[in-house]
């Protein structure tokens, strides 16, 4: 049956319209695609891992030229003359050098040398050892503080069982050395701005719980264990920042704090 022409018409309007509308909301859609680029792709959430690293094996920074430059410089000083008193450890006994004015007053006379390198973790601190860091020196006391920056990754008992292993490495490499252990000092304990917990007060409970460990390490003669972390807390149990302003590492005044605590224990093993 003929339709009337305004009904034509009419339908005629309405596709038109509907055409329009569709197109509209289909560039609307791609608006954000770049011309030629292919459609995007829906990726599921990637969930960040660490891999995973043995605490107890050797193992160099790889790809690390800092790490390597100052291993040499350590070798070279080893070659340089006598050592009679070493510092190993990692970016907290590296940072001795904040504070020149303390080392030189408190163990210049000792022929010190200072093996810390930042960032290091037990592993990097065996790889160390093993490859000639204590070879050819034969100081009176190893000062050894290690394990901090394992405490992101490792538990409480793999950190206190490299610790361990590190220990008895020094023994075989150098018998006739002393080795005062000093428990992992504190880190922060400050909440994030949206009050969640900062990652540090989870490892400062790590920390906890490997400084006992630590302690059994001491027999009363060759290796002997100290733990000075209460002077670095005030009376509410915080770090002062006037003694440590990021919560980890020690100005001059917290490097001052740490050579009085540690001096009639050091002064009677180099004896």
């Amino acid at each position: 049956m003929n339709q009337p022409p305004s009904t034509i018409l009419m339908c005629s309007n309405l596709l038109r319209s509907l055409t329009a509308l569709a197109l509209v909301a289909g560039l609307s859609s791609c608006a954000h695609i770049q011309p030629g680029a292919p459609p995007p792709v829906a990726v599921p959430p990637v969930t960040a891992t660490l891999p995973a690293v043995d605490a107890s094996q050797a193992a160099p920074k790889a790809g690390n030229t800092r790490f390597f430059e100052m291993h040499e410089s350590f070798l070279a000083r080893g070659k340089a003359g006598p050592v009679g008193l070493l510092f190993l450890g990692d970016s907290i006994t590296e940072g001795w050098k904040k504070a020149p004015h303390i080392w030189e007053h408190y163990y210049g006379q000792y022929q010190p040398a200072n093996f810390g390198i930042g960032g290091d973790q037990t592993q990097h601190v065996l790889w160390r050892i093993e490859n000639g860091e204590l070879a050819g020196i034969a100081p009176k006391v190893v000062v050894l503080m290690i394990g901090t920056n394992n405490t992101g990754r490792h538990t409480a008992a793999e950190i206190a069982a490299a610790d361990r292993r590190i220990v008895q490495l020094i023994r075989t490499k150098l018998p006739e050395t002393k080795i005062l252990l000093l428990a992992i000092f504190p880190r922060g304990l400050d909440k994030n701005k949206d009050g969640t917990i900062d990652p540090r007060a989870r490892r400062m409970e790590t920390i906890s719980a490997v400084n006992p460990e630590l302690a059994k390490l001491d027999d009363g003669r060759m290796v002997r264990f100290l733990d000075i972390n209460a002077q670095f807390l005030g009376n509410d149990g915080t770090i002062p920042r006037s003694i440590m302003p990021d919560q980890l590492h020690p100005n001059a005044a917290g490097y001052q704090l740490w050579a009085d605590a540690m001096q009639p224990l050091l002064q009677a093993m180099l004896q």
